[in-house]
């Protein structure tokens, strides 16, 4: 679009009126918001122009990349109290302004690891699991797939004694219910290197991915997924990882890839199903071996939405117990998941493996 923005308030609103006039465009500006003469025509050319922020991240910054919002003028230039230093396209447009409200909302997304060789992993107590202690604390895995991610996670290399690097994926917890458990303090997963797993509710593999470095080459993750479209984001990632086999079918009717899957050492279920323990019911029958485990997610809203959460988690419990399900805790997956709870236990127990687990 051709034209000059004017100097003053009063020629960007003749402008504006212009533009309603001849239909090209209409204003949902609120002159109370005082935005800068230049800001002010901004909104007139938004669409004729590429988004801003340029090559940085996503999230609000109070500096070049960002948005970070401030009331009154300043604007780009650094006068008073002007948003947050400019709407800058990568390197920014002027100095910071004043005050502002606040200096913006953070970087971009993903944030992790800043500086592998001031990173120190450290084992977690969830064998396979560890914890990469920096400018802050985060759970990852030993990636099986060096220099690949998944999901756009941060990775973190790590420099052993004899010389070489060993990579890991940070996990964030916001993205997987299973990384959500182990923050929330659950005693035991049953997942650990070697470990044959039965995945329901697999998506587009983000927890899977996890899992699979957890199980590592000697283990295995049969992973279910019934949406095509996210099952192809599974598919794409296990052409990568020997270990995972993806599988697009109904988690409710085990029998059609019954051919696919042996029996189980673990069952980890995150179908978000009203029936989703008679779900686990149903495959645990098939593929989880007597003794075997079971790690499932709860969640409330998808099950009965009128009554208190805590009563749909007591709910799923006793069915989980009609089905031979041996339940020994149950934490919930807040502030990551609203209304979310995890609930692990035996299958079939033993005597034996019964009074073990109680203690």
């Amino acid at each position: 679009m051709d034209g000059d923005c004017g100097s003053t308030e009063g020629e960007i609103a003749g402008y504006g009126a212009r533009a309603r006039r001849k239909g090209d465009r209409r204003l949902w500006c609120s002159r109370e918001e005082e935005e800068t003469v230049a800001d002010y025509c901004e909104y007139l050319v938004a669409d004729m122009r590429p988004p801003r922020g340029g090559g940085s991240f996503r999230g609000r910054s109070d500096g070049g990349g960002g948005r970070g919002r401030g009331r009154g003028f300043g604007g780009r230039g650094g006068g008073a109290e002007g948003r947050g230093g400019g709407r800058g396209r990568g390197g920014g447009r002027g100095g910071r302004g004043g005050s502002g409200r606040g200096g913006g909302r953070g970087g971009g997304r993903g944030g992790g690891m800043k500086g592998g060789s001031k990173v120190v992993v450290q084992p977690h107590r969830h064998d396979g699991v560890f914890l990469a202690k920096g400018k802050e604390d985060a759970l990852c895995t030993k990636n099986m797939v060096s220099g690949e991610s998944v999901y756009g996670e941060k990775r973190v290399s790590v420099q052993n004694e004899d010389g070489t690097k060993v990579e890991y994926r940070i996990w964030n917890p916001f993205r997987s219910k299973l990384a959500a458990a182990i923050i929330g303090g659950v005693d035991n997963i049953w997942i650990a290197p070697g470990t044959r797993v039965l995945y329901l509710g697999g998506a587009s593999g983000t927890t899977v991915s996890h899992v699979s470095d957890i199980v590592g080459p000697t283990g295995v993750v049969y992973a279910v997924e019934f949406s095509h479209r996210s099952g192809r984001d599974l598919v794409n990632m296990a052409k990568k990882r020997t270990n995972v086999i993806p599988i697009i079918e109904d988690a409710r009717h085990p029998a059609r890839y019954r051919m696919l899957v042996g029996m189980v050492d673990v069952i980890f279920s995150d179908v978000a199903q009203p029936d989703q323990a008679r779900i686990l019911a149903l495959n645990a029958s098939y593929f989880l071996k007597n003794g075997g485990h079971f790690v499932i997610s709860i969640k409330a809203n998808c099950i009965d939405s009128t009554v208190p959460s805590e009563a749909v988690f007591a709910q799923e419990v006793k069915k989980l117990q009609a089905e031979q399900f041996k339940p020994s805790e149950q934490v919930t997956l807040e502030p990551f998941e609203r209304d979310h709870a995890c609930v692990v236990g035996g299958y079939r127990m033993l005597k034996k493996q019964k009074v073990a687990s109680e203690r």
